[in-house]
Protein backbone atom coordinates (compact mmCIF):
# COMPACT_ATOMS: atom_id res chain seq x y z
CA UNK A 1 0.00 0.00 0.00
CA UNK A 2 1.15 3.78 -1.28
CA UNK A 3 0.27 6.71 1.15
CA UNK A 4 0.39 10.53 -0.30
CA UNK A 5 0.27 13.31 2.08
CA UNK A 6 -0.76 16.07 1.35
CA UNK A 7 -0.81 19.22 3.31
CA UNK A 8 -1.97 22.75 2.36
CA UNK A 9 -4.36 25.84 3.20
CA UNK A 10 -7.01 24.64 0.67
CA UNK A 11 -9.30 22.98 2.96
CA UNK A 12 -12.55 23.74 0.69
CA UNK A 13 -10.72 22.71 -2.27
CA UNK A 14 -9.91 19.55 -0.72
CA UNK A 15 -13.28 18.83 0.25
CA UNK A 16 -14.84 19.74 -3.24
CA UNK A 17 -12.85 17.32 -4.91
CA UNK A 18 -13.82 14.50 -3.03
CA UNK A 19 -17.41 15.73 -3.04
CA UNK A 20 -17.05 16.26 -6.94
CA UNK A 21 -16.39 12.39 -6.78
CA UNK A 22 -19.47 11.27 -4.81
CA UNK A 23 -21.71 13.78 -6.98
CA UNK A 24 -20.47 12.04 -10.70
CA UNK A 25 -21.09 8.84 -8.78
CA UNK A 26 -17.45 8.05 -9.04
CA UNK A 27 -16.70 8.32 -5.23
CA UNK A 28 -18.68 8.04 -2.02
CA UNK A 29 -18.28 8.89 1.80
CA UNK A 30 -17.10 5.62 3.23
CA UNK A 31 -16.85 6.73 7.58
CA UNK A 32 -16.86 9.89 9.53
CA UNK A 33 -14.62 10.92 12.50
CA UNK A 34 -16.02 13.36 14.81
CA UNK A 35 -18.00 14.94 11.79
CA UNK A 36 -21.44 16.73 12.30
CA UNK A 37 -23.52 14.27 10.35
CA UNK A 38 -26.96 14.74 8.36
CA UNK A 39 -30.35 12.67 8.92
CA UNK A 40 -30.52 11.95 5.77
CA UNK A 41 -26.66 11.01 4.95
CA UNK A 42 -26.19 13.88 2.05
CA UNK A 43 -23.83 16.33 2.13
CA UNK A 44 -22.12 19.54 0.68
CA UNK A 45 -19.36 20.86 1.06
CA UNK A 46 -20.40 23.75 3.18
CA UNK A 47 -21.65 21.18 5.38
CA UNK A 48 -18.32 19.60 6.14
CA UNK A 49 -16.75 22.20 6.40
CA UNK A 50 -18.32 23.32 9.63
CA UNK A 51 -17.18 20.30 11.04
CA UNK A 52 -13.41 21.58 10.82
CA UNK A 53 -13.99 25.70 11.11
CA UNK A 54 -13.83 25.23 15.15
CA UNK A 55 -9.92 23.70 14.41
CA UNK A 56 -9.12 26.44 12.08
CA UNK A 57 -10.66 29.38 14.09
CA UNK A 58 -8.50 28.19 17.18
CA UNK A 59 -5.30 28.20 14.90
CA UNK A 60 -4.54 31.00 12.58
CA UNK A 61 -1.16 30.86 12.82
CA UNK A 62 -0.62 27.62 11.10
CA UNK A 63 -0.49 28.40 7.46
CA UNK A 64 -0.87 24.64 5.98
CA UNK A 65 -3.42 23.03 8.61
CA UNK A 66 -5.38 21.06 5.96
CA UNK A 67 -4.60 17.14 5.96
CA UNK A 68 -5.46 15.31 2.54
CA UNK A 69 -3.92 12.04 2.51
CA UNK A 70 -4.25 9.03 -0.15
CA UNK A 71 -3.85 5.40 0.88
CA UNK A 72 -3.66 2.77 -2.18
CA UNK A 73 -3.37 -0.40 -2.05
CA UNK A 74 -2.02 -2.60 -4.90
CA UNK A 75 -4.41 -2.72 -7.83
CA UNK A 76 -5.04 -6.62 -7.52
CA UNK A 77 -5.87 -5.91 -3.89
CA UNK A 78 -9.58 -7.00 -3.24
CA UNK A 79 -10.96 -4.26 -0.62
CA UNK A 80 -14.36 -3.89 1.02
CA UNK A 81 -15.84 -1.26 1.94
CA UNK A 82 -15.43 -2.71 6.08
CA UNK A 83 -11.56 -3.48 5.09
CA UNK A 84 -10.80 0.35 3.57
CA UNK A 85 -12.96 1.79 6.96
CA UNK A 86 -10.67 0.13 9.02
CA UNK A 87 -7.54 1.02 7.28
CA UNK A 88 -8.44 4.68 7.53
CA UNK A 89 -8.85 4.57 10.99
CA UNK A 90 -5.75 2.46 11.84
CA UNK A 91 -4.02 4.71 9.96
CA UNK A 92 -5.08 7.33 11.28
CA UNK A 93 -4.67 6.84 14.96
CA UNK A 94 -1.13 5.48 14.26
CA UNK A 95 -0.34 9.06 12.38
CA UNK A 96 -1.43 10.92 15.78
CA UNK A 97 -4.98 12.01 14.15
CA UNK A 98 -7.48 9.68 15.76
CA UNK A 99 -8.79 12.73 17.31
CA UNK A 100 -9.24 14.84 14.75
CA UNK A 101 -11.96 15.32 12.64
CA UNK A 102 -11.97 12.88 9.21
CA UNK A 103 -13.68 12.29 6.66
CA UNK A 104 -13.07 9.10 4.46
CA UNK A 105 -13.82 8.87 0.61
CA UNK A 106 -13.95 5.90 -2.12
CA UNK A 107 -12.61 6.56 -5.81
CA UNK A 108 -13.78 4.64 -8.13
CA UNK A 109 -13.16 6.02 -11.54
CA UNK A 110 -10.17 4.88 -11.80
CA UNK A 111 -9.17 1.02 -12.39
CA UNK A 112 -7.44 1.37 -8.43
CA UNK A 113 -9.77 1.77 -6.44
CA UNK A 114 -7.88 3.56 -3.23
CA UNK A 115 -9.31 6.28 -0.73
CA UNK A 116 -8.69 10.16 0.28
CA UNK A 117 -8.96 11.25 3.62
CA UNK A 118 -9.74 14.74 4.49
CA UNK A 119 -8.64 16.19 7.82
CA UNK A 120 -7.02 19.13 9.93
CA UNK A 121 -3.36 19.28 11.06
CA UNK A 122 -3.90 20.96 14.27
CA UNK A 123 -6.38 19.92 17.36
CA UNK A 124 -9.50 21.58 19.00
CA UNK A 125 -6.87 23.88 21.03
CA UNK A 126 -5.34 24.96 18.24
CA UNK A 127 -2.12 23.10 18.47
CA UNK A 128 -0.59 22.07 15.70
CA UNK A 129 0.06 18.60 15.77
CA UNK A 130 3.63 17.12 15.09
CA UNK A 131 4.56 15.76 11.72
CA UNK A 132 8.22 15.13 12.46
CA UNK A 133 9.63 11.78 10.48
CA UNK A 134 6.05 11.77 9.18
CA UNK A 135 6.99 10.13 5.85
CA UNK A 136 9.35 7.46 7.91
CA UNK A 137 6.42 7.26 9.95
CA UNK A 138 3.56 6.42 7.26
CA UNK A 139 5.72 3.65 5.64
CA UNK A 140 6.20 1.65 8.85
CA UNK A 141 2.58 2.16 9.40
CA UNK A 142 1.72 0.60 5.54
CA UNK A 143 4.08 -2.27 6.18
CA UNK A 144 2.22 -3.05 9.42
CA UNK A 145 -1.30 -2.74 7.36
CA UNK A 146 -0.04 -4.55 4.49
CA UNK A 147 0.52 -7.42 7.24
CA UNK A 148 -2.28 -7.31 8.99
CA UNK A 149 -4.92 -7.37 6.17
CA UNK A 150 -3.04 -9.37 4.02
CA UNK A 151 -2.27 -6.48 1.09
CA UNK A 152 -0.10 -6.75 -1.54
CA UNK A 153 3.16 -5.49 0.45
CA UNK A 154 5.28 -2.56 -1.04
CA UNK A 155 8.77 -2.19 -0.10
CA UNK A 156 10.25 0.93 0.73
CA UNK A 157 11.88 1.05 -2.80
CA UNK A 158 8.40 1.30 -4.21
CA UNK A 159 8.87 4.72 -3.34
CA UNK A 160 12.19 6.12 -3.87
CA UNK A 161 11.46 8.38 -6.66
CA UNK A 162 12.97 7.40 -10.29
CA UNK A 163 16.12 9.92 -11.63
CA UNK A 164 14.10 12.90 -12.02
CA UNK A 165 12.79 11.66 -15.01
CA UNK A 166 10.08 14.13 -15.34
CA UNK A 167 12.29 17.31 -14.92
CA UNK A 168 11.94 20.39 -17.08
CA UNK A 169 14.87 21.38 -19.62
CA UNK A 170 17.12 23.93 -18.57
CA UNK A 171 19.08 24.94 -21.42
CA UNK A 172 21.88 26.69 -19.57
CA UNK A 173 22.57 23.41 -16.99
CA UNK A 174 24.23 21.12 -20.18
CA UNK A 175 23.43 18.19 -22.13
CA UNK A 176 19.88 18.90 -23.37
CA UNK A 177 19.64 15.55 -25.69
CA UNK A 178 20.01 13.95 -21.97
CA UNK A 179 17.56 16.21 -20.33
CA UNK A 180 14.83 16.09 -23.41
CA UNK A 181 15.31 12.04 -23.80
CA UNK A 182 14.15 11.91 -20.04
CA UNK A 183 11.22 13.41 -20.48
CA UNK A 184 10.61 12.05 -24.44
CA UNK A 185 11.60 8.37 -23.45
CA UNK A 186 9.11 8.14 -20.90
CA UNK A 187 5.75 10.54 -21.05
CA UNK A 188 3.91 8.57 -22.92
CA UNK A 189 4.02 5.78 -20.39
CA UNK A 190 2.09 8.00 -18.31
CA UNK A 191 -0.47 10.11 -20.25
CA UNK A 192 -2.72 9.63 -22.52
CA UNK A 193 -2.80 11.76 -25.74
CA UNK A 194 -4.91 11.33 -29.06
CA UNK A 195 -3.23 13.92 -31.45
CA UNK A 196 0.11 15.86 -31.67
CA UNK A 197 -1.49 18.48 -30.52
CA UNK A 198 -2.32 17.20 -27.35
CA UNK A 199 1.39 15.50 -27.14
CA UNK A 200 2.96 19.21 -27.68
CA UNK A 201 0.41 20.40 -24.70
CA UNK A 202 2.52 18.31 -22.46
CA UNK A 203 5.73 18.67 -23.64
CA UNK A 204 5.93 22.32 -23.34
CA UNK A 205 5.33 22.15 -19.65
CA UNK A 206 9.03 21.00 -19.91
CA UNK A 207 9.66 23.01 -22.53
CA UNK A 208 10.01 20.97 -25.38
CA UNK A 209 7.95 21.02 -28.66
CA UNK A 210 7.94 18.72 -31.62
CA UNK A 211 7.21 18.98 -35.06
CA UNK A 212 6.56 16.99 -38.56
CA UNK A 213 9.14 17.15 -40.87
CA UNK A 214 9.24 15.37 -44.33
CA UNK A 215 11.85 13.31 -45.56
CA UNK A 216 13.09 11.04 -48.60
CA UNK A 217 13.96 7.53 -48.46
CA UNK A 218 14.51 5.29 -51.28
CA UNK A 219 12.68 7.92 -53.52
CA UNK A 220 9.36 7.56 -51.14
CA UNK A 221 8.47 10.90 -48.94
CA UNK A 222 7.72 9.76 -45.46
CA UNK A 223 7.33 12.04 -42.40
CA UNK A 224 9.59 12.18 -39.17
CA UNK A 225 9.42 13.72 -36.17
CA UNK A 226 12.10 16.39 -34.42
CA UNK A 227 12.17 17.31 -31.47
CA UNK A 228 13.59 21.45 -29.75
CA UNK A 229 14.58 22.73 -26.35
CA UNK A 230 12.42 26.05 -25.41
CA UNK A 231 13.75 28.71 -23.23
CA UNK A 232 11.12 30.11 -20.53
CA UNK A 233 9.48 32.83 -23.44
CA UNK A 234 8.84 29.69 -25.97
CA UNK A 235 11.64 30.12 -28.16
CA UNK A 236 13.58 26.91 -29.58
CA UNK A 237 17.13 27.50 -28.31
CA UNK A 238 18.45 23.87 -29.61
CA UNK A 239 18.82 22.83 -32.79
CA UNK A 240 16.41 19.85 -34.03
CA UNK A 241 16.95 16.56 -32.45
CA UNK A 242 15.74 13.66 -34.40
CA UNK A 243 13.57 11.34 -32.94
CA UNK A 244 15.53 8.08 -33.80
CA UNK A 245 18.06 9.96 -30.88
CA UNK A 246 15.49 8.72 -28.78
CA UNK A 247 14.66 5.30 -29.70
CA UNK A 248 11.44 4.25 -31.63
CA UNK A 249 9.10 5.48 -28.43
CA UNK A 250 9.89 9.27 -29.80
CA UNK A 251 8.79 8.20 -33.59
CA UNK A 252 5.45 8.84 -35.22
CA UNK A 253 4.35 5.31 -35.63
CA UNK A 254 4.89 4.99 -31.82
CA UNK A 255 2.43 7.82 -31.23
CA UNK A 256 0.23 7.08 -33.75
CA UNK A 257 -0.23 3.67 -31.60
CA UNK A 258 -0.05 5.51 -28.78
CA UNK A 259 -2.63 7.94 -30.25
CA UNK A 260 -5.18 4.66 -30.81
CA UNK A 261 -4.37 3.01 -27.68
CA UNK A 262 -5.37 6.40 -25.73
CA UNK A 263 -8.68 6.84 -27.95
CA UNK A 264 -9.90 3.18 -26.86
CA UNK A 265 -8.63 4.02 -22.94
CA UNK A 266 -10.08 7.34 -22.45
CA UNK A 267 -13.75 6.31 -24.62
CA UNK A 268 -13.74 3.09 -22.07
CA UNK A 269 -13.64 5.73 -18.98
CA UNK A 270 -15.51 8.27 -17.53
CA UNK A 271 -12.30 10.41 -16.23
CA UNK A 272 -14.15 13.07 -19.23
CA UNK A 273 -17.13 13.26 -17.12
CA UNK A 274 -15.41 14.21 -14.09
CA UNK A 275 -13.20 16.27 -16.10
CA UNK A 276 -16.03 18.07 -17.57
CA UNK A 277 -17.77 18.38 -14.25
CA UNK A 278 -14.71 20.41 -12.85
CA UNK A 279 -14.41 22.84 -15.94
CA UNK A 280 -18.15 23.27 -15.27
CA UNK A 281 -17.59 24.18 -11.62
CA UNK A 282 -15.04 26.48 -11.92
CA UNK A 283 -16.85 28.42 -14.66
CA UNK A 284 -20.16 29.02 -12.94
CA UNK A 285 -17.96 32.12 -10.81
CA UNK A 286 -17.38 33.32 -14.68
CA UNK A 287 -13.85 33.87 -13.89
CA UNK A 288 -11.16 36.13 -16.01
CA UNK A 289 -8.88 33.77 -17.90
CA UNK A 290 -6.15 33.79 -14.95
CA UNK A 291 -8.39 33.27 -12.10
CA UNK A 292 -9.76 30.20 -14.51
CA UNK A 293 -6.22 28.42 -15.12
CA UNK A 294 -5.53 29.19 -11.47
CA UNK A 295 -8.55 27.40 -9.94
CA UNK A 296 -8.11 24.79 -12.23
CA UNK A 297 -4.26 23.99 -10.98
CA UNK A 298 -5.70 24.06 -7.62
CA UNK A 299 -7.64 20.85 -8.68
CA UNK A 300 -4.60 19.53 -10.88
CA UNK A 301 -5.31 20.55 -14.15
CA UNK A 302 -3.15 22.36 -16.14
CA UNK A 303 -4.79 24.62 -18.81
CA UNK A 304 -2.64 24.96 -22.63
CA UNK A 305 -4.08 27.87 -24.17
CA UNK A 306 -3.44 28.55 -28.21
CA UNK A 307 -3.41 31.90 -30.16
CA UNK A 308 -2.69 33.22 -33.31
CA UNK A 309 -0.85 36.37 -34.37
CA UNK A 310 -3.97 38.27 -33.51
CA UNK A 311 -4.46 36.98 -30.40
CA UNK A 312 -7.81 34.39 -31.22
CA UNK A 313 -7.34 31.41 -29.14
CA UNK A 314 -7.82 28.63 -31.75
CA UNK A 315 -7.52 25.67 -29.14
CA UNK A 316 -7.79 24.87 -25.87
CA UNK A 317 -6.24 21.72 -24.15
CA UNK A 318 -6.75 20.33 -20.88
CA UNK A 319 -4.30 18.25 -18.94
CA UNK A 320 -5.91 16.23 -16.13
CA UNK A 321 -2.85 14.93 -13.51
CA UNK A 322 -5.32 12.95 -11.70
CA UNK A 323 -5.96 10.80 -14.18
CA UNK A 324 -3.31 11.29 -16.41
CA UNK A 325 -5.02 12.37 -19.48
CA UNK A 326 -4.64 14.75 -22.24
CA UNK A 327 -7.73 16.48 -23.55
CA UNK A 328 -8.59 18.82 -26.48
CA UNK A 329 -11.10 21.28 -25.14
CA UNK A 330 -13.62 20.43 -28.53
CA UNK A 331 -13.27 16.62 -27.84
CA UNK A 332 -15.03 17.23 -24.34
CA UNK A 333 -18.01 19.12 -25.72
CA UNK A 334 -18.66 22.37 -27.40
CA UNK A 335 -18.87 24.38 -24.84
CA UNK A 336 -15.37 23.86 -24.01
CA UNK A 337 -14.17 24.60 -27.72
CA UNK A 338 -11.72 27.52 -28.52
CA UNK A 339 -14.54 29.17 -30.03
CA UNK A 340 -16.67 29.01 -26.92
CA UNK A 341 -13.59 30.66 -25.02
CA UNK A 342 -13.34 33.21 -27.22
CA UNK A 343 -16.86 34.36 -26.27
CA UNK A 344 -16.35 33.32 -22.70
CA UNK A 345 -13.64 35.81 -22.71
CA UNK A 346 -15.01 38.00 -24.62
CA UNK A 347 -13.92 41.06 -22.27
CA UNK A 348 -13.62 44.96 -23.27
CA UNK A 349 -9.91 46.95 -24.00
CA UNK A 350 -9.46 47.60 -19.98
CA UNK A 351 -10.19 44.04 -19.25
CA UNK A 352 -7.72 43.32 -22.14
CA UNK A 353 -4.75 45.18 -20.77
CA UNK A 354 -5.34 43.87 -17.58
CA UNK A 355 -5.13 40.20 -18.84
CA UNK A 356 -2.07 41.38 -21.03
CA UNK A 357 -0.15 42.75 -17.68
CA UNK A 358 -1.65 39.77 -15.50
CA UNK A 359 0.17 37.39 -18.45
CA UNK A 360 3.55 38.61 -17.57
CA UNK A 361 3.52 36.09 -14.87
CA UNK A 362 2.44 33.71 -17.43
CA UNK A 363 5.44 31.29 -19.80
CA UNK A 364 4.68 31.20 -23.70
CA UNK A 365 5.68 28.16 -25.06
CA UNK A 366 5.65 27.68 -29.42
CA UNK A 367 2.20 29.30 -29.06
CA UNK A 368 1.07 26.96 -25.66
CA UNK A 369 0.37 29.52 -23.18
CA UNK A 370 1.05 27.63 -19.74
CA UNK A 371 0.03 29.38 -16.78
CA UNK A 372 3.14 29.53 -14.17
CA UNK A 373 2.85 29.75 -10.33
CA UNK A 374 5.78 30.74 -7.56
CA UNK A 375 7.21 27.52 -8.83
CA UNK A 376 7.27 26.49 -12.23
CA UNK A 377 6.16 22.46 -13.57
CA UNK A 378 5.25 22.70 -9.64
CA UNK A 379 2.48 19.44 -11.07
CA UNK A 380 5.52 17.46 -11.75
CA UNK A 381 8.78 18.78 -9.20
CA UNK A 382 7.27 15.99 -7.19
CA UNK A 383 10.03 12.94 -8.76
CA UNK A 384 12.68 15.44 -7.84
CA UNK A 385 11.16 16.26 -4.42
CA UNK A 386 7.60 15.50 -3.15
CA UNK A 387 8.15 16.99 0.40
CA UNK A 388 5.08 18.91 2.15
CA UNK A 389 6.42 22.07 0.60
CA UNK A 390 5.79 21.37 -2.67
CA UNK A 391 2.26 19.74 -1.77
CA UNK A 392 1.80 22.92 -0.02
CA UNK A 393 2.52 25.10 -2.73
CA UNK A 394 -0.30 23.13 -4.99
CA UNK A 395 -3.07 23.53 -2.49
CA UNK A 396 -3.24 19.87 -1.15
CA UNK A 397 -6.27 19.26 -4.00
CA UNK A 398 -4.61 15.94 -5.10
CA UNK A 399 -1.88 13.93 -3.67
CA UNK A 400 -2.26 11.49 -6.54
CA UNK A 401 -1.31 14.22 -9.36
CA UNK A 402 1.88 14.51 -6.95
CA UNK A 403 2.90 11.18 -7.51
CA UNK A 404 0.92 8.66 -6.76
CA UNK A 405 -0.14 6.94 -9.91
CA UNK A 406 3.93 7.14 -10.77
CA UNK A 407 4.35 4.84 -7.81
CA UNK A 408 1.88 2.39 -8.60
CA UNK A 409 2.62 1.87 -12.17
CA UNK A 410 6.25 1.82 -11.09
CA UNK A 411 5.33 -0.81 -8.75
CA UNK A 412 3.26 -2.68 -11.41
CA UNK A 413 5.88 -3.03 -13.79
CA UNK A 414 8.33 -3.90 -11.16
CA UNK A 415 6.03 -6.83 -10.49
CA UNK A 416 4.93 -7.54 -13.73
CA UNK A 417 9.20 -7.96 -14.37
CA UNK A 418 9.83 -9.97 -11.23
CA UNK A 419 6.64 -12.66 -12.88
CA UNK A 420 8.70 -12.95 -15.81
CA UNK A 421 11.73 -13.67 -14.51
CA UNK A 422 10.41 -16.12 -12.47
CA UNK A 423 8.04 -17.60 -15.09
CA UNK A 424 9.25 -20.85 -15.52
CA UNK A 425 10.70 -21.79 -19.08
CA UNK A 426 8.88 -24.64 -21.09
Amino acid sequence: MIAKIGRGNNLHGALAYNQLKVENENGKILFMNKMIETKDGKYTVTQLTKSFEPYLMANKNTEKATLHISLNPDPKDQVSDEKFVQIAQDYMNEMGYSEQPFVVFKHTDINRTHIHIVSIGVDEEGRKISDKFEKRKSMKICRNIEKKYQLLSATDKEFAQNEQIFSPVDYHSGDVKSQLASVIRNIANYYHFQTIGEYNAVLSIFNITSEKVEKVDGGVVKNGLVYFALNEKGDKISHPFKSSLFGKVAGLDALNDHFLKSKEIQKASSVNETLKAALLLVMKSKPGEIEFKKKLKEMGINTVVRRNATGRIYGVTFIDHQSKSVWNGSRLGKEFSANSFNQYWSVDNNSNKQRNDESRNDVYLNNFEVVQSKQPHELFNFLQDYSTNIIAEFGSILPESLGEDFDELDFENRIKKKRKLRKPKS
